[in-house]
């Protein structure tokens, strides 16, 4: 079986890496961890005034990078010491998580997608859409969403 976790740190992901981490798997099971991170220089709708904010995009990208690696890193962490049976994989990519995801599940050919809700509501999920959900409607293989219960909305 291949199973991609998507996760990004956040409360909500890390409920769906604790239940990876809680079950019982075959021997060979493929797990691929990955995060995602969107470039913010992608939202710059300006040009840049000679490099003025250059090194402002790059300083939050490296930190986006770095966030989504700790999130990777830190899943892995849990479930490898947890399920010795499972042959774990992780990488950190560029993009739209919910195109990323996909192409990252048919590339992988996983049997199943486990993530977390991310927990927006309202209008905010209006404007920006569903990760989960638009995974679960396009994907090629099972999903799986992991929801918490008593999860305080994150700032």
């Amino acid at each position: 079986m291949k199973i991609l976790l998507a996760t990004d740190g956040s409360q909500h992901s890390v409920a769906a890496v604790e239940e990876i981490a809680g079950r019982p798997f075959l021997p060979n099971t493929e797990l691929r961890i990955i995060s995602v991170f969107e470039n913010p220089s992608i939202y710059a709708y300006a040009p840049l005034p000679m490099g003025g904010m250059e090194n402002y995009y790059q300083e939050m990208e490296l930190t986006a990078r770095k966030a989504a690696r700790e999130a990777v890193e830190t899943a892995a962490e849990l479930i490898g010491s947890t399920n010795k049976t499972l042959s774990i994989t992780t990488a950190v990519l560029e993009g739209s998580a919910k195109e990323v995801i996909l192409d990252e599940a048919d590339a992988f050919n996983a049997d199943l997608i486990v993530v977390g809700p991310h927990g927006r509501s309202g209008f905010e999920r209006f404007l920006l859409g569903s990760v989960s959900q638009a995974v679960a409607l396009h994907a090629k293989c099972s999903v799986e969403i992991v929801r918490t219960r008593d999860v305080k909305k994150e700032d």
